[in-house]
């Protein structure tokens, strides 16, 4: 009877180990904001690193990203629930990152809507994904499976509950990034096309002239507060001008080492600048960025042997 009355303890002790306890916290009329960490995947926060959002409607809630695992996209819907007393009606999925989609089977009998290169990245990459979170998180990620989205979206105006919300299908992050802009109140979730005071991540990007070329058509939306997907939440432009100049140095020193024929060890210990000494991750995420992205560069640098004279 003991060794029953043992066993039931340690199971409630990690139950209660195993607790996102989630905090909403409401941004402006019937918008929301769930806030995670800028730090990396540990199994101290359970993979919850991203913002997640909700908005309500007249006919129910608007999820934005179902979180990191089964687990938390339960703990998000009751939360939800106890916040608003209203239903999810619809999910949005920003991208396909495990981070910001594994979330999904929570909302069974929901809609879940994504781009739909999203949801073919999902299929294709998502189980390993999965895979991979389980290594870094371990026990959080308890019987979470990959979910598709049900629905597409494409860009333009969504109207739900008499809520507008613009869509805009972007590229720059994953190469398949969706940014909404609740009309009503000008809060702009932009996904992972803005980091803030956390280094971006770019192991799917196309390019970073392409993300460039997302910011300008995010910063002149008319937007009152910044939701970035991931760190904290602004009403300037301040995570604007932090991901251009961090694009831009990344951008040169991968240019740079390439002209000059630079090995990746090389530039996996450049020097990173002190304006973005404060930025979590840097080195990191640096060292990720050069192996996914210094290849091009290369490539770029070196032309097409066959075509020259």
């Amino acid at each position: 009877m003991r060794w029953m009355l043992l066993l039931i303890c340690l199971l409630a002790g990690l139950a209660q180990a195993l607790d996102y306890q989630l905090q909403p916290r409401q941004l402006a009329e019937g918008v929301w904001l769930v806030e995670g960490s800028i730090d990396n995947f540990a199994t101290d926060n359970g993979g919850n690193i991203v913002n997640v959002g909700f908005i309500e409607t007249a006919d129910g809630v608007v999820v934005i990203d179902s979180g990191p695992s089964r687990r938390y996209g339960e703990a998000l819907r009751q939360s939800i629930e106890k916040s608003t007393g209203k239903a999810v009606v619809r999910v949005l999925l920003t991208h396909h990152h495990p981070d910001h989609a594994l979330g999904n089977q929570a909302f069974a009998g929901v809609p879940i809507a994504a781009l739909a290169e999203t949801t073919r990245l999902l299929a294709e990459q998502g189980d390993a994904m999965a895979e991979n979170m389980y290594r870094l998180v371990g026990d959080w990620m308890r019987g979470t499976e990959v979910v598709l989205p049900s629905e597409e979206v494409q860009e333009g105006t969504l109207e739900i509950g008499g809520r507008r919300l613009q869509l805009l299908a972007l590229r720059g992050h994953t190469g398949a990034d969706l940014a909404i802009l609740d009309e009503r109140t000008g809060v702009l979730f932009a996904g992972d096309i803005l980091f803030y005071q956390r280094a971006l991540t770019t192991p799917n990007s196309p390019g970073l002239d392409v993300w460039q070329a997302d910011l300008d058509r995010l910063e002149a939306l008319p937007w009152r507060q910044i939701v970035p997907g991931h760190g904290p939440v602004t009403t300037d432009a301040a995570p604007f001008v932090q991901m251009r100049d961090y694009l831009d140095w990344l951008d040169g020193l991968l240019r740079q080492g390439a002209e000059q024929g630079a090995e990746m060890n090389e530039l996996i210990r450049a020097p990173i600048p002190e304006r973005f000494a404060q930025v979590n991750l840097s080195r990191y995420e640096l060292i990720r960025s050069v192996s996914h992205l210094y290849p091009r560069y290369e490539r770029s640098a070196m032309g097409r042997v066959d075509r020259q004279d």
